[in-house]
């Protein structure tokens, strides 16, 4: 066997991870997606913080004492809400953070190792949270929530054009 011979076989043993190599925006989604599974940690954390009565009351008193000039009106609308919910339903919010989190680092970690199954695991676990997206978009629009709209039906579309070509060597 020459030595040429020998590469290409060298070259045929081992796998290559082509998906992450020829769609690098399978890279940038699981980076998306590993943030939000961070920032879901950080949300989770603070809830759990909150659920004991003192803590919970330390932040409402310092929001109460908050010199905000330009954002009263804001401050007031977040200790109501605060007061409303109350300490003990922070458990359930730290849960439901946590489960997100979950979800968020399975499609993140799957994309980044470029698995087929990720790719549809994201459209299908995006694509279920677009009916409550574009609901709150339409009856209580913000430009944040348009751009987080726009932005998962683009992830949802990238990965379905992706996900459907066919597969070499897989």
């Amino acid at each position: 066997m020459s030595e040429s011979d020998s590469t290409t076989a060298d070259l045929t043993a081992t796998p290559i991870n082509l998906p992450a190599q020829r769609h690098p925006g399978l890279r940038v989604i699981a980076v998306y997606e590993i943030i939000k599974t961070l920032c879901l940690v950080l949300v989770a954390a603070a809830a759990f913080h909150l659920d004991h009565q003192q803590n919970f009351e330390r932040l409402v008193h310092w929001l109460e004492h908050l010199s905000l000039a330009d954002s009263n009106g804001l401050r007031w609308k977040l200790v109501g809400l605060l007061q409303d919910f109350g300490p003990s339903k922070f458990v359930a919010i730290g849960l439901v953070a946590l489960g997100y989190a979950v979800l968020f680092a399975i499609e993140g970690i799957g994309l980044w190792l470029g698995k087929h199954w990720a790719e549809w695991f994201t459209v299908i676990a995006t694509g279920s949270l677009i009916p409550l997206e574009l609901y709150e978009t339409l009856y209580r629009f913000g430009w944040l929530k348009l751009a987080t709209l726009v932005g998962n039906v683009a992830i949802i579309v990238y990965l379905v054009r992706i996900a459907l070509q066919p597969r070499d060597g897989r």
